[in-house]
Formats: structure tokens, C-alpha cells, sequence
């Protein structure tokens, strides 16, 4: 089995696939109210284009993939690029992460397609809130979403939820409740600076270790590593409970030295980081119809760029013109 290592030792066997820019919500802090400059068809790649880059990623040691958007749902045919996948010989872990809005009416067709386990982002469970979030009302939709997935054991089921202060800070006990009644992992991100979007603000965030404090009110936790997937988070048993709460720190406690991702955007363009705003143009490469050698060349290129770090404490910045929607998330 082949290991591609980057300049600074790292093994980086997963890629995270934005297959649209797209997205049914509106979050306040991912993307303006009337939405971003969608991409034109043309632009992004194809099933076929997706397809051929996932079994040359494989070739270079990719092992892992993450369907991502904007909303992955959005994108027609996406149950027949997970089938498409599930062939890839190499690949043996097909993750989504999704908002859930579209996800429960289509779980069964995502399940049969070869996907393994599901991510869903849910700031919160407070339908007034999620309005306001998200400029939406879908939360309905959400929680069965998140209960469809249980049903059909697309385990381990995460669900991401970023933490703002004077937002939701006020959920946290509600969201380790969850936790302890369901096999569910509620994975805690600190709020992040992911644009240059006037919602952000760093008096907004919230570390970790002030939300498991929070949480140790109620509960006492146990570290544990049997999650799968785990990545960067660092998760905790709950004493008596079914599931897990994790905490995924880029602001305190940078994870840089552990990571093991390489992003393509929905245009094509593979990143190392998502601060970096470095690109390789794979899609330029496969319109002049490239031998599979040539791609190769691209990915290896592309995590040899990977930095050693992120440098999100210093904000977004305005010589990066994309935002965390048109990237991938």
C-alpha cells in the first residue's frame, strides 16, 4: 500500500471533494444573504472528471474521501458518483458531510450507493434560532435527517456545530443531552474567521476548553479515540451515556502537525490547507486530456505545497478571494 508523504512527514491518505458551490442555506457566517457568484455549469467538474481524479488520488495513496459542498445534496447525480467511488478499489471510507435539509428523502438511494457514515452541521435546536442562523426554516428537516441516518446505521453519525457566543453558547448542556440519550457525536467547533463576512468577530469565539467546562457541570468525561473518522477532534465519553462529545480547536489548539487532508474545489482546483491560497488547476489539466501520469504529477504537487501550518489567527484576508463556500467545507 503506497503512503505519499508531504515535506514534513506527514501521511496524507484523505480528500475532501467539494462537488458544488451551491447551497439551500444561507449562514450567517459562510455567505452573504442573497448567496455568492455561482459557478457556471461548465466550470466545475464533471461526474466523469471526479471520478477519474478520485482513482489517480487513490494512486498517490488517497484512501479516504469526504463529499462536501456548499450542500452536496444540491449536486444532480450524486448517489451515482458515490456508486462510481464505491468502485475505486483503494477508496475504503466514503464520508458526506451535509446541512440535512435534503438528506432523509435520500438516505436510503446514498446508503445503497456505497456511502459509509454522515456529518451534519446544526448550530442549534432552536427553530427561532436556525431561522435566524441560517435565514431558513429547515430544522425539522435537520433533526430527521440526523434520525434517518441513526436508523439506517450510517455510524458513526456527527454532528458539527459551531459555537458562537451570544448565539448558542446557551445550547451547550442541551447539545451534550443529545449525546448522552443517542449514539450521536456532537463535535464542538471553535468559531472560526472562514471570509472576510462581517459576522465574524473574535470576541464571538468561544474556546474548547471553555465549552468542556461548561459541559463537566453536568457530565464527567472520559477520553476515548474508539470514534471513527476522528480527524482533528479530541472526544470524550460521557459517564453512562451513548455517544461522544468532540472538540475541534483551530483557534487555541492548532492541529496542523495531525493533518492528513487534501481539498479539491468544485472548479477543479486542489489546496493543501484551506488558509492556503495556493492552487493547482486540475481541471485546466484535464481539458488537455492528461495521461493518468500527468495527473498523478498534479496531486503530488499539490501535497508537496501543503504548509505546515494554518494561519487562521490572522483572519482571512483579502489576498484570498475565495471563501470557505467556494472552497469546500
Amino acid at each position: 500500500m503506497i503512503d505519499m508523504l508531504d515535506t514534513y512527514n506527514r501521511n496524507i491518505n484523505y480528500l475532501r471533494i467539494s462537488v458544488t458551490d451551491r447551497c439551500n442555506l444561507r449562514c450567517r457566517y459562510c455567505m452573504p444573504e442573497e448567496g455568492i457568484s455561482k459557478l457556471d455549469h461548465r466550470e466545475i467538474l464533471s461526474l466523469e472528471d471526479i471520478v477519474r481524479s478520485v482513482k489517480v488520488a487513490a494512486g498517490v495513496g488517497i484512501r479516504k474521501i469526504r463529499l462536501t459542498g456548499g450542500e452536496p445534496l444540491v449536486r444532480k447525480d450524486i448517489a451515482r458518483l458515490i456508486g462510481f467511488i464505491s468502485e475505486v478499489p483503494e477508496i475504503d471510507d466514503i464520508a458526506m458531510t451535509t446541512n440535512g435539509v435534503l438528506f432523509a428523502d435520500m438516505a436510503e438511494q446514498l446508503k445503497a450507493a456505497g456511502l459509509d457514515r454522515v456529518n451534519f452541521s446544526m448550530d442549534t435546536m432552536v427553530s427561532e434560532k436556525f431561522r435566524y442562523i441560517s435565514r431558513r426554516d429547515h430544522l425539522a428537516d435537520v433533526r430527521k435527517a440526523i434520525f434517518k441516518a441513526l436508523e439506517l446505521g450510517l455510524e458513526p453519525v456527527k454532528i458539527n456545530t459551531v459555537v458562537i457566543r451570544g448565539f448558542n453558547d446557551d445550547e451547550l448542556l442541551d447539545f451534550a443531552d443529545l449525546a448522552f440519550d443517542f449514539p450521536l457525536h456532537i463535535r464542538f467547533i471553535e468559531f472560526m474567521p472562514i471570509g472576510d463576512l462581517l459576522f465574524w468577530k473574535k470576541d464571538r469565539m468561544i474556546t474548547s476548553e471553555q465549552i468542556k467546562e461548561k459541559i463537566e457541570q453536568r457530565y464527567e468525561l472520559t477520553p476515548t479515540k474508539l470514534v471513527k473518522g476522528s480527524g482533528p477532534a479530541r472526544y470524550f465519553k460521557l459517564a453512562g451515556g451513548r455517544g461522544t462529545i468532540g472538540f475541534i480547536t483551530p483557534m487555541s489548539h492548532k492541529f496542523c502537525s495531525e493533518c492528513n487532508r487534501l481539498r479539491m474545489t468544485a472548479d477543479g482546483k486542489l489546496r493543501g490547507c484551506l488558509y492556503d491560497k495556493r492552487e493547482i488547476d486540475l481541471k485546466k489539466a484535464l481539458q488537455s486530456k492528461p495521461s493518468d501520469e500527468d495527473l498523478k504529477q498534479l496531486f503530488i504537487e499539490a501535497i508537496l505545497l501543503k504548509p505546515y501550518e494554518h494561519h487562521m489567527d490572522a483572519g482571512w484576508g483579502k489576498d484570498n478571494p475565495r471563501k470557505m463556500s467556494q472552497i469546500g467545507g
